[in-house]
């Protein structure tokens, strides 16, 4: 069992304003919960001992009735509150976790599938948290103190009984807690990690149907499933054991309690009405931390989202500059980039204005990862990259990327029309392609562009042809990702966004891999077009776009002693 987590006060304002109302709706239980135990009490005890009729007992049933509704009214006031506050904070959240996403880039900002199982599927298992488990919590604290408060007056042998044993109950509840916050950790992780997988097999699926490898990856799916499946009721068996024992443990001190109560009423030494007021109140101290164990096993999930939540958020943002973009020179300066302790990148090249540079190597070398730092992605663990002399670490990295246009090697196009697509080249380019296009599909927004500025940059970079034989041309509408077009066009519709975009700087990722002879081709001449008068650094592999370039860099790995 846990308390409540002080990151969500912190991360989550709205938590804040619904602890105070459960605390508050919980005092007002808890009173509601003595007062209609007395009532019972006294009314049962008229009516076997005093022979009270109905008319005598009519002032005990009205108050009866009033507490009873006032019960109801409080447990629906919790329960809307609840689902209230649930839906703020996972709404608030969820918007900390996208900006904090930004800031820290696409670098630091973990597996896609991973994060987008965490902000969907993730944060939605919060729902329980705050309907359930957070409101028994707060009783739980609450409704065992005012019984024990009313009854230490009462009957104070009841009282120590009740007060000795009731701590058992959270202390098994903190053993079988720990095993079962484990298990839902494991089955989070590996959620994520079928996520992951799928969200990588359905992006490469028409790469593996051509190879003859979408049935190898359909079988790990299934392997993969199959062990969260069987870890999802290895879990669930561990929710409704622990149930048990803690119904076993309640169970067992209230017939403790019932006992010493009945040898005591039949000895002389306690009258009734003390006796079934311990008696209706003692399963009401035990039932608050019994229903937390229930409900911790249901919130569990939320639990270890929302670790991964704060996991994410307190990942440190880099340091940002504020200087306006520079413009001159570009040079990276013994730049050196390590990733699991090894050397990623390491660079050290000049750039001159108009200059196409092509940046060569086998895969893995670097080639994309000096263009992540050149975008202010990726922060040099050694040296820096200076133009015209100002180091980029003392610029702003919003005014720096408006004079970037960059075309990935996979560009990632939004459900939308194709004019929306290539109009997506006047953003400001403060995040890579796939968050700015969930961006504007998340806000419903697109940039303004002028049609006729659409269709010159469409025809600059050689798609205007395979618009134009669309049924609805530049409204034709597109899947995610593209759904609807050949890689080939899809690297197009990228280029035509640099077109519109008119940066001086361009960057291109491989923009002809896996692309067909003639589509390179075509590809090609678009890239010749806007290479004219701009400063371009091209990662490639194919001889006839390294041609292009004035300077050619090789990132491969040289020798020990050979730099």
């Amino acid at each position: 069992m846990k308390p409540l987590d002080p990151r969500l006060l912190r991360y989550a304002r709205g938590t804040r304003v619904y602890l105070a109302a459960t605390v508050a709706l919980g005092v007002v239980l808890a009173a509601l919960i003595v007062a209609q135990a007395t009532l019972l009490a006294h009314g049962i005890t008229a009516v076997f001992l005093d022979g009270a009729d109905v008319r005598t007992l009519t002032p005990t049933l009205i108050a009866l009735a009033t507490v009873v509704a006032g019960r109801a009214a409080v447990a629906w006031a919790q329960e809307t509150v609840a689902v209230r506050s649930s839906a703020a904070v996972k709404s608030e959240l969820r918007g900390r976790l996208l900006a904090h996403l930004v800031a820290v880039g696409p670098a630091r900002g973990g597996d896609t599938g991973a994060v987008t199982t965490l902000i969907t599927r993730g944060l939605d298992a919060l729902d329980a948290y705050f309907a359930r488990y957070l409101p028994q919590l707060v009783l739980a604290a609450l409704v065992p103190a005012v019984v024990l408060a009313r009854l230490l007056p009462a009957d104070l042998t009841a009282t120590m009984t009740i007060a000795l044993t009731l701590p058992l109950i959270p202390i098994f509840m903190a053993l079988v807690g720990l095993h079962t916050e484990a298990a839902n950790h494991r089955q989070f992780r590996l959620l994520s990690r079928l996520s992951h997988h799928f969200l990588d097999v359905v992006a490469g699926l028409t790469t593996l149907k051509v190879f003859g490898r979408a049935g190898a990856q359909a079988a790990t799916i299934r392997r993969i499933s199959a062990e969260q499946r069987r870890l999802t009721m290895r879990t669930l068996r561990v929710a409704f054991l622990s149930s048990l024992v803690l119904e076993l443990l309640a169970t067992l001190s209230v017939a403790l309690v019932a006992v010493g109560i009945g040898l005591r009423l039949v000895s002389g030494h306690l009258d009734l009405t003390t006796a079934l007021l311990v008696l209706i109140l003692a399963p009401e101290a035990y039932l608050p931390l019994r229903q937390v164990g229930a409900h911790y096993h249901a919130s569990a999930e939320g639990l270890a989202a929302a670790e991964e939540a704060f996991a994410i958020l307190e990942t440190p943002v880099p340091a940002r500059g504020a200087a306006p973009a520079p413009a001159g020179t570009i040079v990276f300066d013994d730049v050196v980039v390590r990733y699991r302790d090894r050397d990623a990148l390491h660079l050290s090249a000049t750039v001159e204005p108009g200059e196409i540079m092509a940046l060569t190597g086998p895969s893995g070398c670097g080639k994309s990862t000096a263009l992540d730092v050149l975008l202010g992605f990726v922060t040099p663990d050694h040296g820096r990259v200076t133009v015209g002399g100002v180091d980029l670490a003392s610029v702003d990295p919003a005014a720096w990327r408006s004079t970037i246009a960059w075309v990935p090697q996979r560009p990632y196009l939004f459900a939308g029309s194709i004019r929306d697509n290539i109009a997506l080249g006047r953003t400001p380019m403060h995040l890579p392609e796939p968050p700015t296009a969930f961006a504007h599909c998340f806000t419903g927004t697109v940039p303004d562009a002028p049609r006729p500025d659409v269709a010159a940059a469409a025809r600059l970079a050689g798609a205007a042809g395979f618009i134009a034989g669309l049924p609805d041309g530049y409204d034709a509408a597109l899947g995610d990702d593209g759904a609807g077009l050949s890689a080939g066009q899809r690297q197009r519709i990228a280029l035509a966004r640099a077109f519109l975009r008119d940066a001086p700087i361009v960057l291109l990722d491989e923009p002809t891999a896996n692309l067909d002879t003639e589509t390179a081709a075509d590809v090609m001449a678009a890239i010749r077009r806007l290479a004219h008068g701009r400063t371009v650094i091209i990662a490639a592999h194919r001889p006839e776009l390294i041609a292009l370039a004035d300077r050619i860099v090789d990132l491969a790995p040289q020798p020990v002693g050979a730099r």
